[in-house]
């Protein structure tokens, strides 16, 4: 695919998942208590007439962590401005995102634990006094400038908790887990995709779908739009459970939620390797995706499932997969 083609691809994506996006803490499902403690901490904020403490948000892709960055500028009243970890690495462009920032603004950094070093630590007194500290020049004739930042909340997201510094981690003032949703919260979140994108869909039928999402609700909205379309294109105006179970099947997700990559793994894991234990690199090498893939996407869910085991040795490949890739395990467990 080209260059021009991904940007159009991923551009039609956004431009989908901000269509249905929901915009206040009302329209969020899911994350209770999370959503709870956010009405909480925002409305005490409002009623000191004071930012937002920082806010840390973790917990596997696709479960809303920028979805929930939005609602807090929304229900803050404030402007939103959005930066990720990777973009930003020189000093000046911390510098420029920072001196845009007005009075309340919430400021989303997507993948922080990728910061470079040393402008996580630039970011330390930008959090705790609103102050940059940048040094211009070079050599003798470099010289320290501070500016004055106004107060604003970061919204800060990833989906690797453990590469978060102790140092940054600690100057968030709330930090919370998001967790994987129940396949009734997910049947929920298709239902108001459906009435959002004027597609009708039966109760069954979102149920159906919600249990092959993975308990995620970006792989549920990614497969609604699919199944959306087999639909149109067979002249229905209400999705319904034949047309669910006959297009998710044509995407190869099976009643698991796993897909392709995912059965991919468990079948290398089990007929090349013997069900393990064996490392990530290796499964990565065997099966052609990047390590990253694996560990934050594919595993994560698998070992939520039963499906593998991580051990100090390696993965290993639990019955339970033995069983739905349909090979007899010899093995004792």
């Amino acid at each position: 695919m080209k260059s021009n083609e991904l940007y159009d691809t991923k551009r039609n994506d956004e431009i989908f998942e901000s269509n249905i996006r929901p915009q206040i803490l009302d329209e969020y499902v899911g994350q209770k208590e999370v959503k709870e403690n956010l009405r909480v901490f925002i409305e005490a904020a409002k009623m000191r007439d004071e930012s937002l403490d920082h806010v840390l948000l973790y917990g596997p892709p696709g479960l809303g962590k920028t979805t929930l960055a939005h609602i807090i500028a929304n229900e803050l009243g404030a402007n939103f401005k959005t930066a990720s970890g990777p973009s930003i690495e020189k000093s000046g462009d911390l510098a420029a995102v920072l001196s845009t920032l007005e009075p309340g603004d919430v400021l989303f950094i997507d993948e922080i634990h990728r910061l470079p070093k040393f402008i996580e630590e630039m970011l330390y007194p930008a959090m705790e006094d609103f102050e940059l500290d940048i040094v211009v020049g070079s050599d003798s004739s470099s010289r320290s400038i501070k500016i004055d930042l106004p107060p604003f909340t970061l919204v800060g997201a990833t989906t690797r908790a453990g590469d978060v510094s102790s140092p940054l981690r600690d100057r968030f003032g709330i930090v919370n887990k998001l967790e994987y949703y129940t396949d009734e919260e997910l049947s929920s979140i298709v239902k108001r995709t459906s009435r959002v994108l004027d597609m009708p869909i039966t109760d069954s039928a979102a149920l159906e779908l919600a249990k092959r999402s993975r308990k995620t609700p970006r792989i549920a909205n990614r497969l609604f739009k699919r199944v959306r379309d087999f639909a149109l294109v067979d002249g229905l105006d209400e999705i319904n459970d034949e047309v669910t179970k006959k297009s998710l099947n044509r995407l190869k997700v099976d009643e698991y939620g796993l897909d392709r990559i995912d059965i991919e793994y468990l079948s290398t894991l089990i007929e090349k390797f013997n069900g393990g234990p064996v490392g990530v690199e290796t499964i990565s090498s065997a099966i052609g995706e990047e390590i990253s893939t694996l560990e934050e996407v594919v595993e994560p869910f698998l070992m939520q499932e039963g499906f593998i085991k991580r051990t100090p040795r390696g993965r290993v490949a639990t019955e339970k997969a033995y069983k739905h890739i349909g090979i007899s395990d010899n093995r004792l467990f």
